[in-house]
């Protein structure tokens, strides 16, 4: 009987999963802004991306113990918006630099874990000061980036904002999620 709970719980969750994880080759498309709302209130906001990454952490009680920690890049479709009326494709190129942009923040977080946070002790004494100091360079990046290239439409710094976001991924490669 457990079975038969567990199995429609895991199917039905995939199969109503909004989230999108970045993948190098995998652009977003305007069918993946889903939400009928624009949240960010603005008449001038043609589009909107929630994105960011979640993390999984498998740690032990004794602090001597390796700890696993995963970090996923996610978009959310169910909180992402558009406007029909004006979207073309240099705004969707505009949004997929928020989803890269997330990903490199990523990448950076797993390069801080991976050079700081080897055991349960460590993940206990230094994760939450670490993720706190990469999310909020992320967060200011994100606003310095809409800020500059006014939301995509100043075309001169969206295409310096592309270089450097392809630049960044390239140079923490190694840190993309396995």
């Amino acid at each position: 009987m457990k079975w038969i709970f567990l199995v429609p719980v895991l199917i039905s969750g995939s199969l109503f999963s909004q989230k999108i994880i970045w993948k190098e080759n995998n652009r977003l498309k305007w069918e993946n802004f889903k939400s009928k709302i624009n949240s960010q209130q603005g008449d001038n906001v043609v589009a909107y991306t929630h994105c960011g990454w979640e993390y999984s952490v498998v740690k032990s009680s004794d602090p001597k113990i390796p700890v696993r920690i995963e970090v996923t890049t996610i978009f959310n479709e169910n909180q992402s918006w558009k406007d029909v009326k004006r979207i073309n494709d240099y705004v969707l190129l505009h949004e997929q630099k928020h989803f890269d942009i997330a990903e490199i923040h990523a990448r950076k977080l797993r390069k801080e874990i991976s050079e700081k946070i080897r055991t349960s002790g460590d993940y206990t004494k230094y994760f939450q000061a670490v993720y706190n100091r990469v999310l909020n360079d992320y967060r200011k990046f994100q606003a310095v980036y809409d800020r500059e290239t006014r939301h995509g439409m100043n075309e001169e710094k969206q295409a310096e904002y592309n270089r450097l976001v392809s630049e960044e991924l390239e140079n923490l490669k190694s840190y993309a999620a396995s």
